[in-house]
């Protein structure tokens, strides 16, 4: 089982032991607080058991009908973490704002900052290991994963804090004052993982460092005269690069292709981590100008 598999069992684990003691106390005591972390813990658990299937596919080898493999699913799998915390959020919001207009009553004080004082050491343990593993693999999944419950226990401890506020003063709207921030830093939150789900989604180019190493790597090669047409991405664990290298006009095709394969591998020295695609297209000459004419004509 690799270690992605096994962080979103893990995490999957966590949310099922939150729910089961949040939602039973979150609804005794009609802490809105407490239910809308429990209700944050049951979408966890959905989005774990959905990250599980989308590494599962995404590790799955290229075939003849995805000649690239399924890499992308990660990234569709933080979209739809993304807009599910969003939707928890919003309905967070919603929650606050009707327990401050009925003034009602939170209950079992003592009771739900003992729950919540475990919900943060659970919460805290699984972040930890989640950066770990995120750091490790460099899986979108995990890291989206790793954040969402990082946002967590910000809101766990306001929440503690805000049960803390109401037992020692008495007043109810401090539940729904803190409810709805929570709901605001969580929506807040979700863009992050929303957008990056998205650039991969749209084949956004490395980071901006990593294709300046690559470049480096290009124009310092003996035998290389000039490059063009550099585009990069990423898809899961895969980065993606496609050059044209120039070199001389009589450099011999086995000289050539040593030249190439020194660059590839240079290049896959910059992140070991990751599952290297590199494709180099070996120019004579620049062409670039014909190139270009050309796909202008083929667009009409």
């Amino acid at each position: 089982m690799t270690l992605e598999k096994k962080a979103t069992i893990v995490s999957s684990s966590v949310a099922t032991i939150l729910i089961i003691i949040k939602l039973a106390i979150g609804i005794l005591s009609g802490s809105v607080s407490v239910l809308a972390s429990a209700i944050d813990s049951v979408l966890d658990l959905i989005v774990s058991a959905f990250n599980l299937f989308a590494i599962t596919k995404s590790e799955q080898p290229a075939d003849d009908e995805f000649n690239y493999g399924k890499g992308k699913i990660e990234a569709l799998a933080a979209v739809i973490e993304g807009t599910v915390i969003t939707m928890s959020g919003l309905f967070i919001l919603y929650e606050a704002i009707k327990k401050a207009l009925n003034h009602e009553v939170t209950t079992m004080l003592n009771t739900s900052i003992i729950v919540m004082s475990i919900s943060i050491v659970l919460t805290v343990g699984l972040v930890i290991f989640l950066n770990y593993v995120a750091k490790k693999t460099n899986n979108l999944v995990i890291r989206s994963d790793a954040l969402h419950y990082k946002t967590d226990i910000y809101s766990n401890g306001a929440i503690l804090l805000a049960l803390v506020l109401i037992h020692f003063t008495g007043i109810q709207v401090i539940d729904s004052i803190f409810g709805g921030a929570i709901a605001i830093y969580i929506i807040y939150s979700a863009y992050e993982i929303i957008k990056d789900g998205v650039l991969m989604l749209l084949d956004v180019a490395l980071d901006q460092e990593i294709v300046e190493k690559i470049k480096d790597i290009i124009i310092s090669t003996n035998g290389i005269t000039d490059y063009h047409f550099l585009k990069t991405r990423r898809s899961g664990k895969t980065n993606f690069v496609d050059v044209h290298l120039v070199m001389t006009p009589d450099i011999s095709l086995l000289e050539a292709h040593r030249i190439s394969d020194s660059i590839e591998d240079k290049i896959k020295e910059l992140d070991k981590e990751s599952i290297w695609s590199i494709t180099a297209h070996l120019d004579p000459y620049d062409d670039s100008i014909i190139n270009e004419e050309e796909e202008k004509k083929a667009d009409g």
